[in-house]
């Protein structure tokens, strides 16, 4: 089956250039940026395009901005933690592009009580089980230790040693023809196991946070499951959500006021 290659935001792709640019010299620490205007006129795109891509570049440290005065240049290169922002499934391919999985073991487990619930399937399957860690930039400790799921069917998934900047669920997609449609997440707060600490370089029974992945496809089945152990200076999330203010304004005054009174 032909691969579909999607191509990334527009803003992402923005926030690249100027990031190539800072880093350049082109925009000094204690520069200010163009403003959003003159961003929108330079590259012929939409002011939510530049505000997204600056909104990147202050996420990673490199500027602040302040009203009225404008968007200044404060770093040349990003800080070490990695911070997340969940608002879609291309942000989880900017993921992988933004740092690179390193796989240290494959195998094939049965899968007993304790993840049949992670996975949502029967005891007695059997799972394509892979470990590893996420890094970042270079000179940076490991982002997080990686536990990673596959469903039997797709267990003889291939290059799973090599995928490095690519999700493993893409991988699933491209070889399975399988279409990844949803993504449930869930964070959990722990400690580091000797084990985990020693392959993440960081102190033992330190602080950290666990984020816990799951992928379906169309029909609503789960394709694919992660855990990420992070410890917690080396990484933040955010996740944006939306008001349906149509949802709200559609709602009887009786049950606005219940609901209020419930909060």
């Amino acid at each position: 089956m032909d691969s579909i290659v999607s191509r990334p935001p527009k803003y992402l792709q923005l926030a690249k250039t100027l990031l190539h640019e800072i880093e350049a010299g082109i925009y000094p620490v204690g520069s200010l940026l163009p403003t959003e205007n003159d961003l929108c006129e330079q590259f012929g795109t939409s002011r939510f395009t530049v505000r997204e891509a600056i909104k990147k570049l202050v996420e990673r440290g490199l500027v602040s901005r302040k009203p009225s005065v404008g968007t200044r240049v404060v770093a040349t290169e990003s800080k070490p933690a990695y911070r997340q922002i969940m608002q879609q499934l291309t942000d989880v391919r900017q993921y992988a592009a933004d740092t690179r999985l390193v796989v240290f073991d494959t195998k094939t487990i049965e899968v007993d009580k304790s993840l049949n619930g992670l996975l949502c399937t029967k005891v007695g399957t059997t799972w394509l089980y892979a470990t590893g860690i996420r890094r970042g930039p270079k000179n940076t400790p490991p982002v997080c230790f990686v536990e990673i799921f596959v469903h039997p069917l797709f267990r003889s998934i291939r290059n799973l040693r090599h995928c490095a900047t690519v999700p493993v669920y893409t991988l699933i997609e491209k070889q399975f023809g399988e279409r990844i449609v949803e993504l449930r997440h869930e964070l959990r707060a722990t400690t580091l196991t000797t084990d985990i600490a020693r392959k993440l370089k960081a102190e033992p029974k330190g602080p950290a946070l666990v984020v816990v992945a799951q992928y379906f496809n169309d029909s609503g089945d789960m394709v694919q499951a992660s855990i990420s152990t992070h410890p917690a200076d080396r990484f933040s999330y955010v996740g944006t959500f939306h008001r349906d203010w149509s949802r709200e304004e559609n709602q009887s005054p009786r049950r606005a006021r219940s609901r209020r009174g419930n909060a």
